[in-house]
């Protein structure tokens, strides 16, 4: 049984955060486990409330799973303040936890920041240099790089700057721009720059599809995967949770992490 390690935020609602990314875990028969960096208050609508989980108790988290059972794969999400950041940080070095995938979750979809500002400049300059694979949307990538990307070209210069950063794989998630009625992604290893372009699906259902996508690419991680046959799996399982997603609450609902799970399995 290979493992996965998720460093993220709880969402009390089940869409987003851990709790996408362990139900992704178990979609992709890997075993996930967790350490919690903030609680959230959270539903369809938006984010009610935070509490932050204290660094100390972050790395001590950490120390636990890596000391004992270890892993294969790691993905961060709601990180929160700075003083978080750094500390996943040195834990992902002290303990070289492999195969790291960084989502610098930054706003929750309804728009309630996730992240205090001063843990972008952490986020830049201690985490992403140590990830396999990044994988900012759109938003994500702006704050990072500090200006506006509006089309398919502005993403593909985004792309090779934010591979300057030092990570091994970026992932630009261009689901928030309508590119000719698709969601394209553009991926960047520093050699080759592919665009990956799915159906771009008008739906609700779409909370915590970021955490879906990164853990996903985790989990192909931890099997084996090469970081690109990774990613385009993780691509095609999204995609058909966006589209088979469950109209629940009355906001943005969750996508669909049973999807395929039967023949994923076999």
């Amino acid at each position: 049984m290979k493992k996965a390690l998720t460093i993220a935020g709880s969402d009390s609602g089940g869409g987003a955060g851990i709790q996408a990314d362990l139900k992704t875990f178990m979609a992709f028969g890997v075993y996930g486990m967790s350490a919690i960096t903030a609680l959230t208050a959270q539903n369809t609508l938006g984010v009610q409330g935070i509490f932050d989980v204290s660094p100390g108790f972050v790395r001590k988290q950490i120390e636990s799973v890596m000391t004992d059972i270890g892993a294969d794969a790691a993905k961060t999400g709601m990180l929160s303040n700075a003083g978080v950041v750094r500390t996943v940080a040195e834990a992902a070095r002290a303990f070289r936890i492999p195969n790291l995938v960084v989502d610098p979750v930054m706003v929750a979809k309804s728009g309630d920041p996730l992240l205090a500002e001063d843990a972008r400049q952490a986020i830049r300059d201690e985490l992403l240099p140590l990830a396999m694979v990044i994988t900012p949307n759109i938003f994500e990538a702006e704050a990072l790089l500090g200006r506006t990307i509006r089309d398919l070209d502005a993403m593909r210069v985004a792309a090779r700057e934010l591979k300057t950063i030092g990570c091994r794989w970026v992932v630009l998630k261009g689901g928030n721009l309508d590119i000719e009625s698709r969601a394209v992604d553009v991926v960047y290893d520093g050699r080759e720059l592919v665009l990956l372009a799915s159906p771009r699906w008008e739906s609700r259902n779409t909370q915590g599809t970021g955490c879906t996508f990164a853990s996903a690419i985790a989990a192909g991680l931890a099997r084996g995967m090469a970081p690109m046959e990774a990613i385009r799996q993780a691509k095609d399982y999204v995609t058909e949770a966006i589209r088979t997603g469950f109209p629940i609450g009355g906001g943005h609902g969750p996508a669909n992490h049973l999807t395929g799970v039967s023949s994923r399995w076999k």
